[in-house]
This record gives structure tokens, C-alpha cells and sequence, in this order.
């Protein structure tokens, strides 16, 4: 345990999280995401799990460590629902309140359809796991940066 380090990251999450460098990006994905196959291709090439958690739990942890990306419109994504684009699920929705509660505003997460996502997923600096158990609780966040002390 640390003090100031949220809990529920543990230490191969953190250690990702630091790795990052600004535009890179980690996707955090629900149980029924085939994350083993995707997470190989990615720059880490191994899954990070986050399985006790549901996504809204894994982004609101990430996001205590992790700045947005301020300078593109991709800063975060959600997968679209198949279909029905901008249909919010109630998933999606609670992690849409941890972003904007992150931002101190609303910034929209953009819809990636399904198969543009997983390749999106498959060029991502890492992909987390959560114990998402509910359809389409997967989601992109790029790295920000943060800025010099004045």
C-alpha cells in the first residue's frame, strides 16, 4: 500500500500507467473482450487485469493517476453499441461521469465502432481487464501530460 495511490491499481497497472508516454494510448475493456489475443499486439504484449472492478471502479482509479490528453479530439472513446452508434448503455454512462468528474467538464466520449476499436485496441500501448460484466463496457483513454509547476 501507498499513500495517494488509489488502491485498486495495482502495482503492474501503475507501472504501465507510468510507462506511458503523452498520446500513447490504454484500453479498459469488459469480461467478454477478447483481451488475451488483442493485448499481445500491443506495445506491452501482455494483459493487465483490473477483474474486481467494473469499468466505471478501473476508470475512476486510472484516472486518479492518469491526465487526459487536452490537445485531440480522440482523448477517450467508447465502443458503439452495434447498430445503434449513440445509444449510451448505463456502462457508458457512469464512465462518461468518471471522465467528466476527471475533467472538472463534460467532454463526450467519441463512438468507435466495433471492429475499428479492436483494432485500435490491437496498436494501444496496453489493454486492462475489468470485471465488467455488462455489454460494452470497453473504452479508450490517451495519456495527457502534466504540466510544470509555476
Amino acid at each position: 500500500m501507498l499513500k495517494g495511490i488509489d488502491n485498486r491499481l495495482n502495482a503492474e497497472v501503475l507501472g504501465t500507467l507510468r510507462a506511458m508516454g503523452h498520446g500513447d494510448c490504454v484500453v479498459v475493456v469488459d469480461t467478454n473482450f477478447p483481451a488475451e489475443s488483442v493485448a499481445g499486439a500491443t506495445v506491452t504484449g501482455r494483459l493487465l487485469r483490473m477483474e474486481n472492478l467494473t469499468a466505471a471502479e478501473a476508470v475512476n482509479a486510472i484516472l486518479s493517476v492518469l491526465p487526459l490528453d487536452t490537445f485531440v479530439e480522440d482523448f477517450a472513446g467508447r465502443m458503439e453499441v452495434v447498430g445503434h452508434p449513440e445509444e449510451l448503455p448505463p456502462v457508458q454512462v457512469e464512465v462518461q461521469a468518471e471522465v467528466d468528474r476527471a475533467e472538472g467538464r463534460s467532454r463526450p466520449l467519441p463512438g468507435i465502432e466495433r471492429f475499428a476499436f479492436y483494432d485500435m485496441a490491437r496498436q494501444a500501448f496496453a489493454v486492462i481487464q475489468t470485471g465488467e460484466r455488462r455489454f460494452y463496457g470497453c473504452f479508450m483513454l490517451r495519456k495527457g501530460v502534466i504540466p510544470p509547476e509555476d
